[in-house]
């Protein structure tokens, strides 16, 4: 018959190697769930650092997002429709918006608006120079 020692299949020896094998598994497992933990928070910190706080108030002007305009894109159409006047802010982040001819009011998610940076209906005179001189030209 065949003898173990001389088939190098010592049992206890197995064993110490296999526990060995298993141990350093955990061990490997442990050290990639510490790395995608500290990875995961590293990227929360970009992410948060990037998002810009909104605060709204009552009569702001804001533009709309237009999340359908994906489907039929063009390069010269706006994905931004407005102005529209804000009536309430709920706290948790919902805008109450009025259509500019403020007829209708409805609510929308508050990341689907941004401020808008018109003239908000005020015109300005804007006065006009004659230069004396023709436009410079640069000495080629």
């Amino acid at each position: 018959m065949w003898d173990l020692k001389r088939l190098n299949l010592d049992w206890a020896e197995a064993a110490n190697l296999r526990l060995t094998q298993l141990n350093e598994m955990v061990e490997f497992r442990f050290h990639a769930y510490e790395s995608a933990t500290v990875y995961k928070e590293r990227m929360k910190f970009v992410h948060d650092k990037k998002i810009v706080k909104r605060e709204f108030k009552s009569c702001d002007l804001v533009l709309l997002f237009y999340s359908r305009h994906k489907l039929f894109s063009g390069k010269v159409k706006s994905k931004w429709s407005g102005p529209f006047k804000v009536v309430n802010v709920s706290p948790f982040g919902a805008v109450e918006l009025e259509s500019e001819d403020g007829l209708r009011t409805f609510k929308v998610n508050g990341q689907r608006v941004k401020h808008y940076l018109g003239t908000g209906g005020q015109k300005y005179l804007v006065e006009q120079l004659a230069l004396k001189d023709g436009p410079c030209r640069i000495n080629e």
